[in-house]
């Protein structure tokens, strides 16, 4: 069988700036900040007190309160997001051949909350103490289970952690899995809810954290030569990846196309990037490879943009190495300056947004960008501040992550 391709039919997200796919990109456009105080625990001891904190969401709208309670919080917010994403999609597994659907969730750390919630049960009462959903809850693939169980899919299921890179990776997979012939249909994203008392202090610990507490709407600035690290943020986005003659055949809304997927290793250091940024240049080139599109045809660039020192200036230096001259026509945006780093998901965020910008001709802001690092070259447009109207039919979501894992996706319209 031959490749065959692939579209996306259906978006679903939890974020802190907005609980749907329409909403967030409404919010991002307009610049809405989702940063704020930690509300959820003691921040008093942290150098830190500030993220991406989801405030008011609640499981129970999505399953019953039962169900909910046997699930660690990122694994609730995949699976809200995969409601979303499915009645988004019109389908109906009923009428499938679910043997043919998979399921594949990225996460770069999986439950951590559970891991705490434990490990101080343990401590103050004891081993007989620990949850009997402890594993269930805390293991990384419990994301993918669930919302593999919730619509009794049996098709390929699996969980991909690959740190920052891993909703993307996953949604890379899940793109072959179809291109390739195993499955028609897919639900793919990333979920990740580290911003819990060891997430917070270990980042802080890492020094990667911005440390703006007095004004956390403006730590988060990507590519701004005063940047001072990232905001830790929360939050879930899904995607419905379906084959195109199979949408076409049950009259799909179809977004646009999935076209190519790129992924490399940096083989270099464990938290920091090729300073040449040579392993993203190539995940880019690999994946511009894979969609038979052209550097010169990409519109628009949905950049990675961790707001930290190294990340920036090795994304800038890939990008200049892989358009050359067209990266100074291409638009370039990190809509982390809204969001914050959301870690494991922030790839399927990414793509989600991407996916809105080729349908609405609208580029959200870099927000906080006041001054441009020179070491990023200033030439280049990273859509300060404010939304640029301009029509995209070819654009990329980059995902660096960790441990020199590169992901990158491209996008286009159908």
């Amino acid at each position: 069988m031959g490749k065959r391709r692939v579209v996306i039919t259906g978006l679903g997200c939890i974020t802190a700036p907005a609980d749907s796919a329409d909403g967030l990109y409404r919010a991002l456009c307009q610049g809405v900040n989702g940063v704020s105080t930690i509300e959820s625990f003691d921040t008093s001891e942290y150098p830190v007190k500030f993220g991406g904190e989801i405030k008011h969401f609640d499981i129970d709208t999505y399953i019953s309160s039962r169900e909910g309670k046997r699930m660690d919080r990122f694994t609730q917010l995949a699976l809200a997001s995969a409601i979303q994403a499915v009645n988004d999609s019109g389908l109906n597994f009923d009428a499938e051949n679910k043997n043919r659907v998979s399921v594949i969730i990225g996460t770069g750390i999986g439950g951590i909350k559970e891991i705490e919630d434990q490990h101080i049960r343990l401590l103050q009462k004891g081993p007989r103490k620990v949850s009997p959903f402890c594993v269930p809850k805390l293991m990384g693939n419990a994301a993918s289970g669930c919302v593999s169980i919730h619509y009794g899919l049996t098709g390929p299921n699996m969980c991909v952690v690959t740190a920052c890179a891993s909703a993307s990776n996953a949604i890379g997979e899940a793109y072959h899995n179809i291109e390739s012939g195993r499955s028609d249909i897919s639900i793919t994203g990333g979920s990740e809810a580290a911003l819990t008392p060891i997430g917070l202090a270990s980042f802080c610990a890492l020094k990667s954290l911005s440390t703006r507490n007095d004004y956390p709407e403006l730590a988060s600035r990507p590519f701004d030569v005063d940047r001072d690290g990232f905001v830790l943020s929360e939050g879930a986005g899904m995607v419905i990846l379906e084959e195109y003659e199979h949408a076409k055949a049950r009259n799909a809304n179809i977004y646009c196309e999935l076209m190519g997927y790129g992924a490399t290793g940096d083989g270099y250091h464990i938290t920091a990037p090729l300073p040449n940024g040579e392993g993203a240049a190539e995940a880019m080139r690999v994946a511009l490879t894979c969609a038979g599109v052209d550097p010169d045809e990409v519109d628009y660039i949905n950049a990675h943009g961790t707001s930290t020192e190294l990340n920036d200036i090795a994304e800038a230096n890939a990008i200049k190495t892989v358009f050359s001259d067209h990266a100074y026509k291409l638009a370039i945006s990190s809509t982390k300056s809204c969001l914050g780093h959301l870690l494991g998901a922030s790839g399927a965020v990414e793509l989600i947004v991407a996916v809105k910008t080729i349908q609405n001709s609208i580029i959200p802001p870099t927000i906080n960008l006041d001054t441009v690092d020179p070491k990023c070259d200033p030439k280049m447009n990273y859509v300060p501040k404010t939304a640029q109207e301009r029509n995209v039919d070819v654009a990329i979501s980059n995902s660096l992550g960790f441990g020199g894992h590169n992901s990158v996706l491209v996008v286009g319209k159908v």
